[in-house]
């Protein structure tokens, strides 16, 4: 298996690439690593040393084996270099010899020995630079670590580097330290696919995620995962491991560890991975009642294995708790889950206490079943406990007398599941239901499910017209699940693009009304109304049911239902009472756990947020939904939410950011031709391509986007992109193309009486007006006098900005600086660089001498941004930056895009201009 980058450590990298930056400047220093075992700490100093081709590399490995024998390390460190006594003085020289050659060094020579190697170093940091590796340093003999201390804090000012490696909470005095974290969920994916990119059977996501779980984001876990994977297992036609093989040499690790712990330790160790709840207080109870001394865990978390922290115990990583569990024997196991439950208040951990019970039960027990089911009800959503609840309904299957009961509960575990974020878990107690029953009941709820995992994290597409199926087959028996089924089919299609066909889905939803109805209904009710309205063009028609979804939203507490508030006053205009409903989605999410709702709400903030105007925010929030997206295994939403982080790096002028966005998403077939993460990209590339001077090119992708006669596409998308479409218009001169987009826009703009909606169409007028028109003047008024009322500072001096050119071309140049004026101010406050110097260049035409202000590279760029801009002077691409830095390209193109926005330029012919 070959492994071409190191997958989730570009910030360590970064960390380590500085450091060798500054000491091949001269200005040397050490850096300490601090990782568990398997969390790639090897790995990163072998990598370090093969790009670092012309430095000298002295490396050394800590072994327990030589802890016992005074300067081991030493030695191997400096074997390859002891043959160089004329570098040291004389006396320096005598104790340094007889150290490696084995006669140890008396009290009073310990300073000229640790000088002596620090004088070795710098001498040949004077030929070259120099790089020490010291690879596990808690291993390390204390008299070897005494003397390399000494020289780590002794760097500065000499071409040396020394990075050491350990666990964590090893510390060395002066040394600063860097913590390697597990790798993220997408990081783990990708090492998954370098290391089975052998030609056979790629893994599907829901086998890669549910690897990357059972490895918990430790690299070492991951390759011995994917090594021991059977071909049948690859193809998923077998089950996949869910633990370490017994062969694993990490799993060898822990278990060695534990293995020399006493026995009262490995007891603690147990009560605390049985229940993954528990805490400090919790385990000193147990241990009390088992008259155990609590001092019994101190072996344990000398080793590293634990580590009681502000109250919370902690395991080093969740495979320490998943071996200190597995290697214990069932028996002992059993005893301990009895144990906690006899310890556990009934009342207050209702829901723990019988979870502990199932894990010790034996056969079938219907009344500690119908206990679990009662219990996860009751306290399934309380702190965020989905997750348990998931776990005792499926205890509660397993102890079930018959299947209708049981497929029941496995049915309900898969919707805890999900709600805790977790769809591949969901998915599998749903196929272990699908063959226990054909009850209708359990089926719907089955079904509903599955479509709702579906259309968030498979082929959308499909998913809509399975859950307008299920909704049908449950209108008769199940009204409440059959408007859940509709809900949720409605936001498939939304995502398609399909929105023709929102019609025949409100339509459905009007049938199973009631006027009974409590409010949450009543939402969902008229947000189909409004949505259809609007969708087929009326939007006069739908303005009122869309205001009812506004006023009832206020009776509501359902993440669900809020977030479909949020989207309804989107349509509606209302940007602050949809960043008001979502934000109140996102809390609702936060007090009951129900983590599966928080990318869609998080996404309606962002939209919120982005006709606010307030797009640094957009930006955060994006990317906080990107991780939700992705921690909850919804790949459709993470797309979503890249293509709006798309969008708003064109729309600051940052095209490596936009592109690199643009990349990275990936949609499972099925997910709709006009889906809306392609809908995204294609606006960012179109507002890159008017950026870019090829207005033709984007008209014709935003005008693809959707067809605004016959309602077939992404037509929420492009309406958000109009006035980008018609700005493209009229400067590639094909306005025709962009007027039935705009009159869908207009339309929509007038309905809602919104002044920021309203200011947009106004000045796409104003553009489409014949030029230096009194039309075109009045336009561009109305537009900056609907402003004022507004929200966004930036498309109010983007029409500044628009005026001022259509001033200046008109003859008019006086007029035009004053709007010129102040859309550079406002551009300048908001940091919006592309922005900056559109505005100076229309000010510069317009007569006026505008200058940037000057500003030298040194003053400017940090130690590594200032190397990278000279490589690129010298003719050196990213990609071969990258290579000579030991950095990855994305870093490097990161770097670039801060040194052009720094030095205010625009290309690598000024680059050179600014360091020249």
């Amino acid at each position: 298996m070959h492994i071409p980058t190191l997958r989730g450590r570009d910030r360590v990298q970064d960390v380590i690439a500085d450091l060798l930056v500054r000491a091949e400047a001269g200005a040397g220093g050490a850096l300490l690593l601090h990782g568990d075992p398997g969390s790639g700490r090897t790995a990163l100093l072998r990598h370090t040393a093969e790009h670092a081709p012309e430095w000298t590399v002295l490396h050394v490995g800590g072994l327990h084996d030589e802890a016992d024998l005074p300067y081991a390390a030493l030695h191997g460190l400096l074997q390859s270099v002891a043959d160089r006594p004329g570098l040291l003085p004389p006396h320096q020289a005598k104790v340094l010899h007889r150290v490696l050659t084995g006669g140890g060094c008396a009290g009073p020579d310990r300073l000229a020995l640790s000088m002596a190697v620090l004088t070795l170093l710098g001498a040949l940091g004077r030929e070259r630079p120099v790089l020490c590796c010291v690879d596990d340093a808690d291993a390390v003999d204390r008299p070897s670590m005494a003397v390399l201390g000494f020289a780590a804090r002794r760097l500065r000012g000499q071409r040396l580097a020394m990075l050491l490696t350990a666990s964590p909470g090893t510390a060395l005095a002066g040394v600063p330290y860097h913590s390697l974290e597990a790798l993220d969920p997408d990081a783990s994916r990708q090492l998954l696919a370098d290391l089975l990119a052998d030609g056979g059977a790629p893994l599907d996501e829901d086998a890669a995620a549910a690897l990357a779980a059972v490895a918990a984001g430790n690299p070492q876990a991951l390759t011995e995962l994917a090594r021991c994977l059977t071909p049948a297992q690859r193809a998923g036609d077998a089950p996949l491991p869910t633990r370490l093989p017994e062969a694993s040499v990490l799993r060898r690790a822990y278990r060695d560890r534990l293995d020399r712990l006493p026995a009262d330790t490995r007891w603690l160790l147990l009560l605390a991975a049985a229940d993954d709840e528990m805490d400090a207080a919790g385990l000193l109870r147990a241990a009390r009642a088992d008259g155990v001394d609590i001092g019994a865990l101190a072996p344990a978390e000398r080793q590293g294995l634990v580590r009681v922290n502000r109250g919370a115990v902690v395991f080093a990583q969740p495979m320490v708790r998943t071996l200190a569990y597995e290697e214990a024997p069932l028996a002992r196991r059993r005893a301990a889950h009895l144990h906690l439950a006899d310890v556990l208040d009934p009342d207050r951990d209702r829901l723990r206490r019988a979870v502990h019970l199932a894990a010790a039960a034996h056969g079938p027990d219907p009344a500690l079943a119908e206990e679990l089911e009662h219990a996860a009800a009751a306290g399934g959503s309380a702190g965020g406990g989905y997750s348990r609840a998931a776990t005792a309904l499926e205890h509660a299957a397993q102890l079930s007398d018959e299947p209708v009961g049981a497929a029941i509960r496995l049915v309900t575990a898969a919707r805890y599941a999900w709600q805790s974020g977790s769809p591949q878990r969901a998915r599998r107690l749903l196929r272990q239901a699908r063959p226990a029953t054909r009850d209708r009941t359990v089926v719907g709820e089955s079904e509903v499910l599955a479509g709702e995992i579906e259309l968030r994290a498979g082929a959308t597409a499909t998913a809509a017209d399975a859950l307008l199926a299920t909704a049908d087959r449950l209108a008769a028996t199940d009204r409440d699940l059959a408007v859940h089924a509709l809900l949720r089919a409605g936001e498939a299609l939304c995502f398609s693009g399909d929105y023709t066909r929102f019609g025949e889905v409100a339509l459905r939803a009007a049938r199973l009304r009631r006027v009974d109805d409590p409010p949450y209904l009543n939402v969902i009710f008229e947000h189909f109304a409004g949505f259809a309205a609007t969708f087929l063009g009326r939007h006069d028609k739908a303005v009122a049911p869309l205001r009812r979804v506004i006023d009832l939203a206020g009776q509501l507490d359902r993440a669900t239902t809020l977030t479909c508030a949020a989207a309804s006053a989107l349509l509606l205009a209302d940007d602050i009472g949809a960043h008001r409903l979502a934000a109140r989605a996102a809390e609702v999410v936060r007090e009951t756990g129900e983590v599966c709702e928080l990318p869609l709400a998080l996404e309606m903030t962002a939209y919120a947020e982005y006709w606010l105007g307030r797009h640094e925010a957009a930006t955060a929030t994006s990317l906080h939904g990107l991780r939700a997206a992705r921690a909850g295994g919804q790949d459709n939403y993470a797309a979503d939410h890249l293509g709006m982080l798309a969008v708003l790096a064109a729309v600051r002028g940052d095209r490596d950011a936009c592109l690199r966005r643009v990349r990275e998403i990936e949609l499972a077939p099925g997910a709709g031709r006009a889906n809306r993460p392609k809908a995204l990209t294609q606006w960012a590339q179109a507002v890159l391509d008017l950026l870019g001077g090829r207005p033709a090119d984007a008209v014709t992708r935003i005008a693809a986007i959707a067809d605004p006669v016959t309602g077939r596409g992404h037509v929420v998308v492009q309406a958000l992109a109009t006035p980008w479409l018609v700005e493209a218009a009229v400067r590639a001169d094909e306005r025709e193309r962009a007027l039935p987009v705009l009159d869908s826009f207009e339309s929509w703009a007038t309905a809602t009486g919104d002044p920021a909606r309203r200011a947009l169409a106004a000045r796409c007028r104003a553009l489409l007006a014949p030029r230096a028109s009194v039309e075109a003047d009045e336009w561009f008024q109305r537009a900056l006098l609907l402003h004022r009322s507004a929200e966004s500072d930036y498309e109010r001096a983007r029409t500044e900005l628009l005026y001022g050119q259509e001033l200046r071309r008109s003859r008019r140049p006086r007029d035009a600086r004053e709007h010129l004026h102040r859309c550079l101010e406002t551009f300048t406050r908001l940091d919006m660089p592309t922005w900056i110097e559109q505005a100076r260049a229309e000010l510069r035409a317009a007569g006026e001498a505008v200058q940037a202000p000057e500003v030298t590279a040194v003053e400017v760029l940090t130690a590594q941004q200032l190397q990278i801009a000279r490589l690129v002077v010298d003719g050196a691409t990213n990609r071969e930056v990258a290579a000579q830095l030991f950095l990855s390209t994305r870093t490097v193109d990161h770097h670039m895009r801060n040194i052009f926005s720094r030095l205010g330029i625009r290309s690598r012919i000024e680059l050179h201009k600014a360091l020249t």
